[in-house]
């Protein structure tokens, strides 16, 4: 390559060149642009499972970029390893004259990110962000008083009201990308280089018809029905835009803009409440004394308590990756309440295979359901799975589906009767509330 100064876009959670914050704003610089991005170890390296259909995704997707790249002349540059080390090799080109990267809002990305602002500051390598991920970021929708909201529909009104034109508009990347540094084609590293499995997935598409986001209030909570978008992989990594998926929603449909803008909140509250992360958002919270039957957890993970929605939800959350958002919430409230296992161990396997698995969504989806989050189901809630199936999935299409032996014998008995189990869960956490003696 010729000694010409050039900067780098890293990419890490927008997996697209297309309406791209940090790259339309590199693609604007005056300089060349290389495109980067890093397999880091510190995650990768505390994967389980060595299959993991996430980075399979996330290799498809880069080499999706690759091409475009190189269709315009240029290139995307994979790296493995430390992101410290890595950006220390880089960084010490005198030819890179700045770094540019869309905010990353999880608390090991912050501390990452702040630590290689500093090294390349040492190098006087600019290192500038830009708002990508969410529409509107933490400091931006807040109380009168300054303060961050912990209930969502009031923030949701106030994330309503500040939505300008300007929080929508495309940053068309994809009409620069003639401005990309000239380079050779690169090899993306293969996942069996670091260990990995590629694995042959049919991923959702990042397709979306206008009749499913107009019909989303009505379907939405039918399990058998294909009424859920399964875009939560594409907002994940970054491979739709946001801002185009939200004019979409307004247009079309509020209950769909919404859940968008729950997206928004909890990126918001992890933000403003780091500890929520590790703990209960709500400190008292903390007192609960979990049964942690392990036997009975294993029997949640693999869809055999006996309770067909649940199972089924469990089932397919392994075969596929995805589980259906009501089901998400049925299943959840049933291993905190009813087994009352603590949500963590929930929370670190739906990590460990969803799909769509992002920090703050997960953890305050967790948390509501098990009352400790904020804005949560008050923890005298306690969802009967029988209801539920009642109002969601009467005629158990989706159940059969996923659990064909339903209706013969061979179908596990309950592992826990349901009226036992919420008197349970209530005196428990009535108990560790000081709402109640534990009787």
């Amino acid at each position: 390559m010729t000694a010409t100064p050039f900067v780098i876009h890293w990419l890490r959670r927008d997996l697209r060149l297309f309406d791209n914050s940090a790259l339309y704003r590199a693609l604007e610089s005056g300089y060349p642009v290389q495109l980067v991005f890093i397999f880091d170890r510190q995650i990768l390296d505390q994967l389980e499972d060595k299959n993991d259909r996430r980075l399979s995704f996330i290799h498809q997707a880069l080499n999706e970029i690759a091409k475009v790249a190189q269709s315009n002349g240029g290139s995307l540059a994979t790296y493995y390893g430390q992101p410290a080390k890595i950006w220390e090799e880089l960084g010490a080109d005198e030819q890179l004259k700045g770094v540019f990267a869309n905010r990353d809002y999880e608390p090991y990305a912050r501390q990452r990110d702040s630590e290689i602002i500093a090294q390349l500051k040492m190098k006087n390598i600019p290192f500038q962000h830009f708002k990508d991920h969410v529409v509107h970021e933490a400091h931006e929708v807040l109380k009168d008083d300054g303060k961050p909201y912990t209930i969502f529909t009031p923030y949701s009104r106030k994330w309503k009201a500040h939505l300008q034109n300007e929080a929508l508009q495309s940053r068309p990347s994809e009409s620069l990308l003639h401005k990309l540094r000239p380079s050779e084609p690169q090899a993306i590293i293969p996942l069996e280089q670091m260990g990995f499995k590629a694995v042959q997935f049919d991923f959702p598409s990042k397709e979306v018809r206008d009749s499913l986001i107009r019909d989303y209030q009505e379907k939405r909570n039918f399990p058998a029905l294909p009424a859920t978008s399964r875009l939560g992989v594409h907002l994940r990594f970054g491979t739709i835009s946001i801002r185009a998926l939200a004019i979409r929603a307004q247009q079309l449909n509020e209950t769909f803009l919404n859940e968008l803008i729950w997206r928004d909140f909890y990126q918001m509250i992890l933000w403003h409440f780091p500890h929520a992360a590790k703990s209960a958002f709500k400190p008292a919270y903390n007192h609960i004394t979990w049964r942690n039957n392990a036997a009975e957890f294993e029997k949640w993970c693999q869809g055999q308590t006996g309770y067909p929605i649940v199972d089924a939800g469990m089932r397919e959350l392994l075969a596929t990756g995805f589980m259906h958002n009501r089901v998400r919430m049925i299943v959840a409230s049933f291993l905190a309440k009813h087994l009352l296992i603590d949500w963590r161990w929930g929370e670190a396997w739906f990590a460990r295979y969803l799909l769509d698995f992002d920090l703050a969504s997960n953890n305050g989806g967790w948390q509501w359901a098990a009352g400790s989050g904020c804005d949560a189901a008050p923890y005298f809630r306690v969802f009967s799975p029988q209801e539920q199936t009642k109002k969601f999935d009467a005629r158990a299409e989706y159940i059969r589906r996923w659990v064909p032996e339903f209706d013969s014998l061979s179908y596990a008995k309950p592992i826990v009767d349901h009226k036992i189990a919420r008197d349970r869960a209530l005196a428990t956490y009535g108990y560790a509330l000081k709402k109640l003696p534990l009787t």
